[in-house]
């Protein structure tokens, strides 16, 4: 006969392994369910296409009479939210919408320049003089891309608003006037589920 310190028993072990479980499942690419309120990959690439897309509908992307493609260098993003963004695959997602749009083009920058410039060296000492690439031959860029995220958090009693800001300028190099300036803005409300036994 089952006593009711062993029912108990049973009962709770039972709930703890319930609660223990996982259940995993695979997404198609470019899906991700909103698990929290925090910036994720989807929030990189819709800040991303509605940036870029209203980037390249001003005035400053407009064909050269030559055919050549406007070139930018991606400077420098922050993050100034209250969370750790990875800020590298926001760049990324920019970057793929730029090159997809076929409308400008753009140079790597910082330490990945320098990688690039260690290789031609490198191509210099070591490679056929009909192979290697030549040092100088660097196409240089005409705009410079940078920004800036930002967050603020609103909450009440299980209750939470979340917005991201995402302000990108575009600095014409030649002149140093600022040719371009978008903000895209990212609402998120999320609310503690209350569990009771």
């Amino acid at each position: 006969m089952m006593t009711f310190r062993s029912l108990t028993i049973l009962i709770l072990s039972a709930l703890l392994c319930a609660c223990g479980s996982s259940n995993v499942k695979r997404m198609e690419n470019g899906s991700q369910p909103a698990l929290t309120d925090r910036w994720n990959a989807t929030d990189s690439q819709l800040v991303a296409e509605a940036l870029i897309s209203d980037m390249l509908s001003f005035p400053w992307a407009k064909s050269r009479a030559d055919g050549s493609l406007p070139v930018i260098a991606i400077q420098h993003i922050s993050n100034r939210s209250h969370e750790q963004i990875a800020v590298e695959t926001f760049i990324n997602s920019i970057k793929r919408e730029l090159l997809r749009s076929g409308k400008a083009e753009f140079v790597v920058t910082g330490a990945e320049r320098e990688r690039v410039r260690d290789e031609k060296l490198d191509q210099e000492m070591f490679a056929s003089m009909e192979s290697a690439i030549e040092l100088g031959e660097e196409t240089a860029a005409g705009y410079a891309l940078s920004g800036v995220i930002t967050s603020l958090v609103d909450q009440l009693e299980g209750q939470r608003t979340t917005t991201y800001q995402v302000d990108l300028k575009l600095i014409d190099l030649k002149s140093n006037r600022e040719v371009w300036n978008g903000q895209k803005q990212i609402h998120k409300y999320s609310k503690r589920a209350r569990f009771g036994l």
